[in-house]
């Protein structure tokens, strides 16, 4: 018997060798892990202390005061003196609490006092707040509780913070319609029956303009009459394909019948909606015709139409179809003749989603324009008339992310900046903010601390609030002078032991050159909370590559998705690679026509440096997912890089580019549409299929037409290729649902652990929950 049983024993202790040689380690994917993973979220919420205060200034902004915490459930108020930085306590809490409970007639904790929508009035000696629905007044000389008509009235000036904002221009759209100021006008246009007629106001008499305005080609009531009354310009629409696509709801809550959806959606290639600006004189009735249309005769868009102050010339910026070319012309109102003030040229692409910036400097000619013609996001002072440059605003290795604000005039204009780049040694990613004259002089950093930035300013505008983090640092937040950027006082440095203590692991930002081994890859890592160094892990790549924009987060959080992931037995990377934004203009182009690239070669060598680094690293097991784009580069790394990606779960994926939206499409992959389309298309390759790939598709998805998913599908069946599908009915764009992150999940587990996840309940699956799930942050905005 003895001699029977010697095999199972030396089988089981082989399968065991084989096991620890290979790398698995016993316990990743179990049940544990998943409940762990489902409960991170909530098990780091509120653990980081003062990560976001609420500073408010004083009437006469003299102070600025906060409440912070002191602990879990105790708060203290704080007064900082803007003059010379000196914090102290905002009253006396322990007098306040008393008078309180003799007013409200209950108890009050002087740490946690129940007062909001406080108020340091001027002279500030007196603050007010609402309690328990009673406006109060303390005096914090006398420590005297005011009621009543003895509370003072708060100013009509506010006292919170002044939040920045910035914007981008670009659209295929016609421009938005204006609305004249009053002003006596003699003639005024309208539209009938799709032509431009116009009214003389005096008699009430009406004349036609045009007689060749259709239903497929109407003209359009974006008016804009010149300055003096006497002329106008508007434009006409040329109707394009208008392509609709089918979806097919198979089971809608009303019904047991599926339903069709005709969606409207242009694709790459197909003829579109375009417009023509025309210009007519309103005293005579007549157009004028415009000469020159060659310079605008291919349009993307059209917009921003504006009149010169004397009414000779109007204007208006012109993005022709492929965004290579992006002009700002200017139409003689008398002539009709056309000229490019600014021609703006490039042999790939002009990113006018996020890189196109134009205004005008009060009581000048000039112009403040956004260009990468140095290779870098900058921003030029334009002669207006000429369109020479008459200086660069901006200038060096580095990029203008944003135009914040623009204040002054003439020569003492200034503006206010997000850029990237700026600071020396530091994570070119970061957001700083800088102030600069339009003449490229006075350059003045407002932000320094290393980690990214945001500014509130003061209501006044003299101090502004500057909260930094990064993935590794918990925030940190300052007050500033704006005069000349100094600090005058740091307010908290958030508080994240409590976190760390209960398990949380700090994401690592790790470093490594790209496949030119000269240009850094920035991007984060995060590893379990039992994470054991002495055991193998297999790589999981959270993938966007979208040229739109850059995605690696830069922000402190308590709790990233990707942390859940890899709380299942993974080290979770997530990197950007050549082809996307931020970076200089040659990073980005990676991408023209060539969406298919991904970074890939940038990426698998990041992956590559960090397991020299850290031998727990496994690359014989690299799984990666991805949604929308990440779900198109997802199954690409499948498709081009099988000798390192082994495992994907691909989410509506834009396989193929000349199935999904054009604007996104046309933007990096170019017009016409040409034979790059099909060589990039995962539709095409995926006869190359290696490796276990997931594909998840919602059925309503009106952002990626389904058919990408689909078309993917039939290629891989017509190539006898195993894959898995999961088809989410009345699901629209990314498959977030418990289940397909479950699901999602699983896969990952079963591929690149090697072992059948462990997640389900005791219940039957017929009545067991579906497992509640932290939903990962989106990556970037939706495309």
């Amino acid at each position: 018997m003895r001699n029977r049983c010697s095999p199972v024993r030396l089988s089981i202790a082989g399968l065991l060798l084989i096991a620890c040689s290979s790398g698995w380690a016993w316990g990743q994917g179990s049940r544990a892990d998943y409940d762990r993973a489902e409960k991170l979220g909530g098990l780091f919420a509120g653990k980081v202390r003062n990560e976001r205060i609420e500073p408010r200034w004083s009437e006469d902004r003299a102070f600025v005061f906060y409440r912070r915490e002191t602990s879990p459930n105790e708060r203290e108020y704080v007064l900082i003196d803007l003059n010379n930085g000196q914090r102290a306590p905002m009253f006396d809490a322990e007098k306040l609490a008393a008078a309180l409970a003799k007013e409200l007639k209950q108890a009050v904790s002087p740490k946690q006092l129940p007062i909001g929508n406080t108020v340091l009035h001027s002279g500030n000696d007196v603050l007010s707040f609402d309690a328990n629905g009673k406006r109060l007044g303390w005096n914090r000389q006398s420590n005297e509780l005011l009621t009543g008509d003895k509370v003072p009235k708060v100013a009509a000036e506010p006292n919170d913070p002044q939040p920045v904002a910035g914007g981008r221009r670009g659209g295929n759209r016609p421009p938005r319609a204006r609305t004249e100021p009053p002003a006596k006008r003699d003639w005024v246009p309208f539209l009938k029956d799709h032509n431009v007629w116009v009214r003389e106001v005096k008699s009430g008499m009406i004349f036609p303009m045009t007689k060749d305005g259709t239903e497929k080609s109407p003209y359009q009531g974006d008016f804009r009459i010149s300055p003096n009354g006497q002329k106008v310009v508007c434009t006409k629409l040329t109707r394009g394909l208008n392509r609709q696509i089918p979806l097919v709801e198979s089971s809608p809550k009303d019904s047991i019948h599926s339903k069709l959806i005709m969606l409207p959606y242009v694709k790459p290639g197909d003829e579109i909606d375009t417009f023509q600006p025309f210009l007519f004189d309103l005293t005579k009735q007549q157009a004028i015709a415009i000469a020159s249309r060659e310079l605008f005769d291919r349009p993307w868009s059209i917009s921003d139409i504006e009149w010169e102050s004397d009414s000779s010339r109007f204007l208006f910026l012109y993005n022709q179809r492929g965004h290579q070319v992006m002009r700002w012309i200017a139409v003689d109102a008398t002539s009709g003749a056309a000229k490019a003030i600014i021609d703006e040229k490039t042999s790939t692409f002009i990113d006018w989603t996020r890189k196109v910036y134009r205004a005008k400097i009060a009581d000048t000619n000039d112009l403040i324009w956004m260009s990468e013609r140095s290779g870098w996001n900058h921003l030029y002072r334009i002669d207006g008339q000429t369109g020479a440059v008459k200086n660069p605003i901006t200038k060096g290795e580095w990029v203008v992310r944003d135009v914040v604000r623009v204040t002054g005039q003439g020569n003492d204009t200034e503006l206010l900046l997000k850029v990237g780049g700026i600071q020396p040694g530091e994570d070119p990613y970061h957001i700083h903010f800088i102030r600069v004259k339009v003449d490229g002089t006075g350059l003045t950093r407002l932000t320094d601390g290393d980690g990214t930035h945001d500014i509130q300013f003061s209501p006044d505008g003299k101090t502004y609030i500057d909260r930094y983090s990064r993935v590794d640092l918990a925030p940190i937040t300052e007050i500033r002078r704006t005069a000349d950027g100094k600090k005058i006082a740091e307010l908290e440095r958030a508080d994240d032991r409590a976190l760390v203590a209960a398990g949380w692991q700090r994401p690592e930002r790790f470093v490594s050159m790209g496949r030119d081994d000269k240009t850094p890859i920035y991007g984060i890592i995060f590893r379990p909370m039992k994470f054991d160094p002495k055991k193998k892990y297999p790589i999981v790549e959270d993938i966007y590559a979208g040229p739109h924009d850059s995605h690696t987060p830069k922000e402190f959080r308590s709790h990233y998705g990707m942390q859940s992931v890899a709380e299942l037995g993974f080290i979770v990377v997530k990197m950007d690679g050549m082809g996307t934004s931020n970076r200089s203009k040659a990073f980005h182009d990676v991408c023209w026509k060539n969406l298919g690239d991904s970074g890939f070669p940038d990426r698998i060598r990041w992956m590559k440096a960090a397991a020299a680094k850290y031998p727990y690293l496994d690359t014989s097991r690299v799984g990666v997912f991805g949604t929308s784009a990440g779900g198109q580069s997802a199954l690409r790394a499948l498709l081009a890089h099988p000798d390192f990606y082994k495992v994907a779960v691909s989410d509506c994926g834009c396989h193929d580019n000349r199935v999904d939206k054009i604007w996104w499409n046309e933007q990096w992959m170019g017009y016409p549409v040409g034979p790059h389309y099909a060589e990039q298309s995962n539709v095409t390759q995926a006869h190359k299929l290696e490796g276990k790939l997931m594909l998840m598709v919602g059925e309503l998805d009106k952002n990626v037409d389904p058919a990408s998913t689909y078309q993917v599908v039939d290629a891989l069946i017509k190539a006898n290729k195993d894959f898995d599908l999961i088809v989410f009915p009345g699901a629209g764009h990314g498959s977030g649902s418990p289940y397909a992150q479950r699901r999602r999940r699983d896969f990952l587990v079963r591929h690149l652990l090697n072992v059948e996840p462990r997640w389900e309940s005791k219940q039957s699956p017929s009545k067991a929950a579906a497992p509640k799930t932290t939903a990962a942050p989106k990556s970037a905005k939706p495309r």
